[in-house]
């Protein structure tokens, strides 16, 4: 009920914020008398695209605390809550970012991760299986991963991302709509459009939608190598390969984190064959061997 809850707030301030931002640029209607007036389609595109993913960002460490019922640590209450956030802040001053939120979440999947708007206003959570299973040197080694996204910049890097792959599915499943519908209609006298209209751009929204992810996964899947790289970097390589090797014999356990922020988790679902293009995580024992061969 929560995550419905959280997925309708967020919609509706996307709606909200485009509508506003659309009036305040002047723009009306991207549908003209005599066919597409291609500027204020592409002005349209842009602002419910980059609109929520933004909102999405912004709003990113309120989300993740109540989609993960994760507990911030702002007093620690023992000596592991105590070493937790020491070695996150010891990790950041050497990262060279602000001291991130420290939080645990309920989940039996060992697992972690950071998200928040910028590097200085971050949130860093760990599973509370993770810190029951994993050595501390191999913890260390996951909150150095974790620290490396916030110091990469990599939440803002694919909310931009994001937010250009929106921009062009909605612009050019609307000029695919358009064109298919004038075609239906076979004449050009009248205004507006017909429902074959909305039924293809619907449709083409879906197809454009699913290609605009594989790009959006590769990037994914390369920030995942850079971040592997800062936590053998601000931690130890050894402790890094350790970590992952770890996490890759937890497979069987079933993923707990939700859906929103499997992005930004280091344990990242296993897929297999042509999903493997929409997996926003490479396979573990290619991130193992790319650590391996960079620090022989």
């Amino acid at each position: 009920m929560m995550r419905i809850a959280l997925f309708l707030a967020t919609n509706l301030a996307v709606l909200a914020v485009a509508s506003i931002t659309l009036k305040l640029l002047g723009v009306e209607s991207y549908l003209a008398g005599t066919g597409l007036n291609y500027g204020s389609l592409l002005i349209f595109c842009a602002v419910f695209g980059f609109a929520g993913s933004f909102i999405s960002l912004f709003a990113s460490k309120t989300i993740a605390k109540m989609s993960t019922r994760a507990q911030l640590i702002e007093s620690p209450r023992s000596a592991d809550e105590r070493w937790l956030v020491e070695t996150v802040q010891e990790l950041a001053e050497k990262a060279g970012i602000g001291m991130p939120d420290v939080g645990v979440f309920p989940a039996h999947q060992a697992n972690a991760f950071a998200t928040g708007w910028n590097r200085n206003n971050a949130l860093v959570a760990v599973s509370s299986g993770l810190l029951q299973r994993f050595r501390p040197e191999e913890v260390r080694a996951v909150l150095a991963h974790e620290i490396g996204h916030v110091a990469n910049g990599d939440m803002v890097t694919l909310t931009l991302i994001q937010g250009v792959v929106n921009t062009f599915v909605m612009f050019f499943a609307r000029i695919v709509g358009y064109a298919v519908d004038s075609f239906l209609r076979k004449d050009n006298e009248g205004q507006g459009v017909g429902l074959g209209f909305y039924i293809t751009t619907f449709v083409f929204e879906i197809i454009f939608g699913i290609l605009a992810s594989m790009i959006v996964a590769w990037f994914g899947r390369r920030r995942e190598y850079r971040a592997d790289e800062a936590g053998a970097t601000l931690a130890n390589t050894n402790a890094m390969i350790g970590a992952l090797q770890r996490l890759k014999a937890e497979y069987n356990i079933p993923d707990e984190l939700p859906s929103q922020l499997n992005a930004f988790g280091i344990n990242g679902q296993l897929k297999q064959g042509l999903m493997e293009l929409f997996a926003s995580h490479p396979p573990l024992d290619d991130r193992i061997a790319a650590l391996k061969q960079r620090h022989r």
